[in-house]
């Protein structure tokens, strides 16, 4: 089994991208936005994180944390919500003939894949790429034609904090520069 190596570093900014099982698209649904919204509250509480940014598609998520001065330990706060989204969302999303041997050890649900993608932000210029690279994905992946039209988003309230104007990422005018991520 691959040794995984992440950077852990308390009070840091970290961009994720966690994926369903099987790019199942789940997560637009109003019961699982809900669910999700309802254990990323719960963690929050337990292992506090501010969210910086975030867009929610059908089958993943693109997010931007930074972690407390003292705690550098995403894996936890992902690990609790996927357990806890998956839990509360057995009923709707879990597939047991999805269930493989793997996946019965590691006592885990078909709804999310195992691993996530992490990368921690280096500096301003790092983090305004990646608010970018979040925020147009909703054109990337062709749900909508500009970004003010896709719902699950900050968007919103960077537009209104003075980040973006509002018509950024219109008609697939703003140019991101889709070498320098992964997903």
């Amino acid at each position: 089994m691959p040794n995984y190596r992440r950077v852990r570093i308390p009070g840091i900014t970290y961009f994720f991208t966690v994926v369903t099982y099987k790019r199942r698209k789940i997560l637009t649904i109003p019961e699982s936005r809900q669910i999700l919204r309802t254990m990323i509250n719960e963690v929050r509480q337990q292992c506090p994180f501010t969210i910086c940014g975030w867009v929610l598609l059908p089958e993943h998520i693109h997010c931007i944390w930074t972690l407390p001065e003292n705690d550098g330990d995403y894996s936890k706060r992902w690990g609790l919500i996927k357990a806890g989204f998956s839990k509360k969302a057995k009923n709707l999303f879990h597939r047991e003939e999805w269930m493989t041997d793997s996946k019965r050890k590691y006592r885990e649900s078909t709804i999310w894949q195992r691993r996530f993608w992490e990368h921690m932000i280096r500096d301003e210029d790092d983090l305004r790429r990646h608010m970018d690279y979040m925020h147009f994905n909703p054109v990337k992946h062709g749900l909508v034609k500009r970004v003010k039209d896709w719902p699950y988003s900050t968007f919103p309230r960077f537009v209104k904090n003075g980040f973006y104007p509002p018509d950024w990422g219109g008609d697939g005018i703003d140019v991101i520069d889709e070498a320098a991520f992964g997903e």
